[in-house]
């Protein structure tokens, strides 16, 4: 799905010194193991100021991969998990973003692609507001949470223990917190409610 500018839509662009995407997986059945990816980007477009409307492609540079081992990183890039030298791109294009629940939170249903492999996801927002910073940009923050089965995207590599179980969990969770940048927005529709304006998702 391709994100195109249109009349009334407000620009949004990921704040990178002030984001993050993390995840963590099981490891020999009682620890995490935790890493990131250092390199992603995303066109996101609302009308006005309310994320409801958002619509969002975001992709992720699987090479940007660290869980402050080389070795395993090496690992991980290579075709036994993301085989990163045919598949060095996850994305992710949302379809639908739900009313808020009793905690204020909201669920995000999209499409999330790895390794080629395409599945709907559904995430937990958690939406922290929009404020201005002392510079005057526009800013607003999220932190979206989910799980997902890395067997559902070809990462099935595994290994048995003796005892039982495997080395390498097969959920993950997946945490990312997320700062945005108001880039513009065009004003030939008419404005949004002010007072709605400053929780607006």
């Amino acid at each position: 799905m391709e994100i195109t500018e249109q009349i009334g839509q407000t620009k949004w662009s990921i704040d990178q010194a002030h984001s993050e995407i993390t995840f963590k997986v099981r490891h020999l059945m009682i620890a995490h193991v935790k890493g990131k990816f250092k390199t992603f980007d995303a066109s996101i477009y609302t009308r006005g100021k309310n994320f409801k409307t958002a619509e969002i492609d975001m992709l992720i540079e699987v090479s940007s991969i660290s869980t402050d081992d080389v070795k395993r990183d090496e690992h991980l890039l290579s075709e036994e998990f993301f085989d990163a030298k045919k598949h060095n791109q996850i994305s992710f294009v949302s379809s639908t973003i739900a009313k808020k629940d009793e905690s204020g939170n909201h669920e995000l249903w999209g499409e999330l692609t790895i390794k080629g492999i395409t599945k709907t996801v559904v995430l937990n927002v958690e939406f922290g507001g929009i404020i201005k910073d002392p510079w005057g940009n526009e800013k607003a923050g999220f932190t979206v949470t989910g799980k997902i089965h890395r067997a559902d995207f070809g990462l099935t590599m595994n290994v048995p223990l003796e005892g039982g179980g495997v080395v390498v969990g097969e959920e993950v969770s997946i945490s990312c917190d997320i700062e945005l940048t108001k880039i513009s927005q065009n004003d030939l529709v008419m404005e949004l409610d002010t007072e709605a304006n400053k929780n607006s998702i």
